[in-house]
């Protein structure tokens, strides 16, 4: 028997297979999740690349987390202009990097405002916290999910003068990073500050060109700067911190739900880098004992004093929020 095909019917055949080849990949499609990328310079091997693995577990079933390490995605320095342009969805931003476009957020970098990692913590969990985080997703599309502790800055010494105020420190050439703000960082603890490479602190150290250096424990076990050094005065004068953060668009454009369950993933995350952050430290004080160095803890309280005052009487304080080293000193 003859048949013949009309153009109605062949149009709504060639509808029909479309449907079906649209169904038949709609799961695929369905089962795709956002790509968020993440960049930091700390590397694979830093306990924070566990803490971000943590995270990305636990975002999972919404978010699949693309981790970039040791600056290989973007530069140090340049992941919040990313952010900022759309080319980057996560990244452990400096707070230094917030405070080139936010001046007032230079405090939050300033020598001895933050006692140590709990006292970080509760000025971000504070109303004055807050207010912080908001300026940030207001003027950079930027939101912050919490602080990243690392460690914090000591002076390291190669002489045996003990120190123990600012006093102590005249004339002590200590090694600082480059910039304005490190310096004055160096000078704020009585020091004379002398910018250096790091990558040579330990022949400055070894040849006499600096007489001491600040950084973290871990750095100071990494870059075997112990070898050189004969005490390491625990002074905290600045509790070292980054920031978790996620573009302000993929923020908002999460359903409240995914936002509590991404903040509460991040909140245990950092928990959880925190404490082996603060283990790893009490550690290192016993290692670099036993490798015949003079541990102690000086007059912190000194110290504070002396450099809060520094930085309350120079040009940096004057962009800072009225009142708000008292109510963190408060806290």
């Amino acid at each position: 028997m003859g048949f013949s095909i009309d153009r109605r019917t062949m149009l709504a055949g060639a509808a029909l297979a479309a449907a079906s080849f649209a169904f038949a990949f709609s799961p695929a499609i369905a089962q795709d999740k956002p790509k968020l990328r993440f960049s930091a310079v700390f590397s694979e091997k830093d306990i924070r690349a566990k803490m971000t693995q943590m995270f990305a577990e636990a975002i999972a079933p919404n978010f699949t987390l693309e981790p970039y390490y040791g600056g290989n995605l973007f530069k140090q320095g340049t992941e919040l202009v990313a952010l900022q342009r759309g080319n980057l969805e996560m990244g452990n931003i400096a707070p230094q990097d917030i405070a080139n476009q936010i001046p007032a957020w230079s405090i939050l970098s300033s020598a001895y405002l933050f006692r140590d990692a709990d006292h970080l913590r509760k000025f971000f969990n504070s109303e004055h916290g807050a207010q912080m985080k908001t300026l940030v997703e207001d003027k950079l599309g930027v939101h912050i999910l919490g602080p990243t502790y690392f460690g914090a800055r000591h002076v390291g010494l190669k002489s045996g003068r003990k120190i123990n105020t600012p006093a102590d420190l005249a004339g002590v050439k200590l090694r600082m990073p480059g910039g304005d703000a490190w310096q004055f960082l160096g000078s704020a603890l009585g020091a004379n500050p002398t910018p250096m490479a790091y990558a040579e602190v330990y022949t400055g150290l070894q040849t006499g060109a600096i007489d001491g250096q600040d950084n973290p424990l871990p750095n100071v076990q990494n870059m075997k700067f112990y070898e050189v050094m004969s005490q390491i005065a625990l002074t905290s004068h600045l509790v070292g911190f980054d920031l978790l953060t996620v573009s302000s668009k993929v923020w908002k454009a999460m359903t409240p739900e995914q936002q509590t369950a991404f903040q509460a993933a991040a909140d245990k995350a950092i928990d959880w880098s925190q404490a082996e952050h603060l283990k790893q430290e009490a550690e290192l004080v016993a290692f670099f004992k036993s490798k015949g160095l003079e541990i102690y803890t000086p007059d912190v309280a000194a110290f504070r004093s002396f450099a809060q005052r520094k930085y309350l009487e120079s040009d940096l304080a004057k962009s800072w929020p009225a009142g708000l080293v008292d109510k963190i000193n408060a806290l």
